[in-house]
């Protein structure tokens, strides 16, 4: 299992919280969220000690920061909707009835899906597909947790008092259980990356990225930048679909396989293509044509004279060595000292040859 860089921390040496008080919330309302913001919650503490595969400490900045609201996932929604179903399911499986409710202590909260009335067991259920990509599916047949739903539970027992929590994983259709204790230094752990990430959010100052991470940009430089790239793009596409149509137009008039009027030459030719090799049993004693694709017909355009190089939008250059052939795509083809230049259907290539060392002309 891959898990994200960890962040600095400072000591921090209780394992055990406050007292716990419930929070009169529904799970899922405006309310919830809203007070969510201002707490340390479960999986946030995943993202704090870079343990969440789908989280980074970044985005997480972002997040409380009120700089970005993640969305919805498709797995969020499943577990949301599956809930109530994997609750019933569990408390068939072990006889327990389970409260779900919403508790804090001090900055840290614990949205529980359920918790005995003695306060000593609670229940942390999660609802993964039965798939290989699911690790909690994976890992629980082994009798494993994955690391990042260990942090969840912890964090849950450290913040209600429990001794014991149970992780229901539910397909739907059937349960795996897992009873899992307390673990004082892990809890302590949370607390120690919580106190490093709230420098982070009391400084208004990001954590390091990680290559998961894309860093948001607003500085000026940026975006000077990428509104030149997006309107030099616009241009580029509108001229592209405006030389494509010119290009089918002048295929449609010409009739004969090779006609020529103001600059431009339309030139018709028939191509047989490749042998598809992997319809054949055996190479020896084979008719290679009975394999061969039906052929095609090919059209290329050629414009007489240079004047059609000035779009600089469209110019990109590379290095290469010389090459004469021309694919469906080159409309206009040409060599000047060492530098060829290909006029494609989506746009001007300059590539600039190295090794040529002759000057052929436009062909």
């Amino acid at each position: 299992m891959t898990s994200q860089q960890s962040l600095p921390c400072c000591s921090f040496t209780h394992s055990t919280l406050s007292p716990a008080t419930i929070v009169a919330l529904p799970q899922g309302s405006p309310e919830w969220h809203s007070y969510r913001q201002s707490r340390r919650n479960a999986s946030e503490s995943v993202a704090v000690l870079g343990l969440n595969p789908w989280i980074t400490p970044y985005q997480l900045w972002l997040t409380k920061t009120g700089r970005f609201e993640p969305p919805v996932t498709q797995a969020m929604q499943r577990g949301t909707d599956l809930e109530p179903v994997a609750r019933a399911a569990y408390e068939e499986e072990t006889g327990l009835v389970m409260q779900p409710l919403v508790l804090e202590a001090g900055a840290y909260s614990a949205s529980l899906e359920g918790m005995t009335l003695e306060g000593e067991l609670i229940v942390e259920i999660q609802c993964p597909l039965r798939s290989t990509r699911s690790d909690l599916w994976q890992d629980g047949r082994q009798g494993q947790v994955p690391e990042h739903d260990t942090v969840q539970v912890q964090h849950h027992m450290m913040v209600s008092g429990a001794a014991t929590a149970h992780l229901w994983v539910f397909d739907g259709q059937q349960g795996m259980l897992h009873a899992i204790g307390r673990d004082a230094a892990l809890m302590e752990r949370i607390q120690n990356g919580w106190e490093g990430f709230q420098r982070y959010l009391d400084q208004d100052i990001p954590p390091p990225l990680s290559e998961a991470d894309t860093r948001q940009r607003s500085d000026d430089a940026w975006r000077q930048a990428a509104q030149a790239f997006a309107q030099s793009k616009q241009r580029a596409d509108e001229a592209a679909a405006a030389l494509e149509a010119a290009r089918a137009q002048s295929i449609t008039l010409a009739q004969h396989p090779r006609e020529q009027g103001a600059g431009v030459t339309v030139t018709r030719y028939g191509k047989q293509d490749g042998v598809d090799y992997k319809r054949i049993p055996e190479l020896k004693t084979v008719d290679l044509d009975l394999f061969r694709r039906r052929a095609s017909e090919e059209v290329r355009i050629t414009v007489a004279g240079l004047q059609i190089l000035l779009h600089p939008p469209l110019h990109r250059l590379e290095k290469r060595k010389p090459r004469y052939l021309i694919d469906s795509r080159v409309s206009f083809v040409c060599l000047v000292g060492r530098t060829r230049f290909e006029l494609v259907t989506n746009g001007l290539k300059v590539l600039r040859d190295t090794d040529c060392d002759c000057s052929p002309p436009f062909f």
